[in-house]
């Protein structure tokens, strides 16, 4: 076939098919489509000046207390179950008064349900992390929106310098390919891969969706959170009518994690 009847033949086509379209003027004079339905919406977005979390340890009287609340925090999360100590990934745990408050407050001579008592420990977002400052790749940094510290998993070298600058030892770091060891991946959070340090990211996906940290959520009201800076916020309450403390405030990280006694 040559080109000028092809041409005839490609035009014809574009005629035949302008004739069965409906003409322009009824489609604007029928007016937009129909919305479709909207099936829900989003939260707003969580927002805070210095996210801060207050830890009620009176409610916790043994260590069945506290695992729903970990069980929470590392189901969303994909932290894998490694049973090997040197391996183990943790991003919230339960440790005794003497371990949690070492170089802080005198152990000696401290009451029996204290002393057996399960405390909560996790990464401190605090104000003024030295991790930050150790790693050399900004794959830690310090979120100025909210105060939160931040892990980007796909910058970390595993250079582990935050790990040794951290004096909470909140961070774990995946000697292995942490993949196999997670039952049931959460579609909707990242895994990690050998070689990359992880932490708690005091559930900063969740806070975007309007929700409150996994662990708050899971513990029935015996772990707050809110706005460290705002005078009105319930953490802010709670620090002003309870006696609190913090881990190792001598090093003047200042911790955004607060335990009532």
């Amino acid at each position: 076939m040559d080109t000028s009847r092809r041409r005839v033949l490609q035009l014809l086509g574009l005629s035949a098919a302008a004739l069965s379209a409906p003409p322009v003027l009824d489609a604007l004079a029928a007016g937009p489509p129909a919305a479709e339905p909207k099936i829900g919406t989003a939260k707003e977005a969580l927002t805070a000046k210095q996210w801060a979390m207050v830890i009620d340890t009176r409610q916790f009287k043994k260590e069945d207390d506290v695992l729903p609340l970990i069980e929470a925090c590392h189901k969303i999360h994909n932290v894998p179950k490694i049973d090997f100590k040197r391996w183990e990934i943790k991003w919230i745990w339960s440790t005794h008064f003497e371990h949690a408050f070492t170089g802080t407050t005198s152990t000696r001579f401290i009451s029996e349900e204290i002393a057996h008592r399960p405390f909560l420990v996790l990464c401190n977002h605090c104000e003024n992390p030295p991790c930050v400052r150790a790693c050399p790749t900004k794959a830690t940094f310090k979120r100025p929106s909210d105060g939160i510290v931040m892990m980007d998993f796909h910058r970390c070298i595993g250079c582990r310098f935050c790990m040794a600058a951290c004096p909470f030892g909140a961070r774990s770091f995946n000697y292995r390919d942490p993949r196999p060891f997670v039952k049931e991946t959460n579609q909707l959070f990242p895994t990690r891969m050998k070689g990359v340090v992880e932490k708690c990211n005091f559930c900063n996906e969740r806070l975007a969706e309007g929700k409150l940290p996994a662990c708050v959520e899971a513990s029935a009201g015996k772990l707050k959170f809110g706005d460290l800076f705002d005078e009105k916020s319930e953490v802010r309450e709670l620090i002003k009518t309870n006696f609190t403390i913090r881990r190792k405030v001598n090093l003047g990280t200042e911790p955004a994690v607060y335990y009532i006694v």
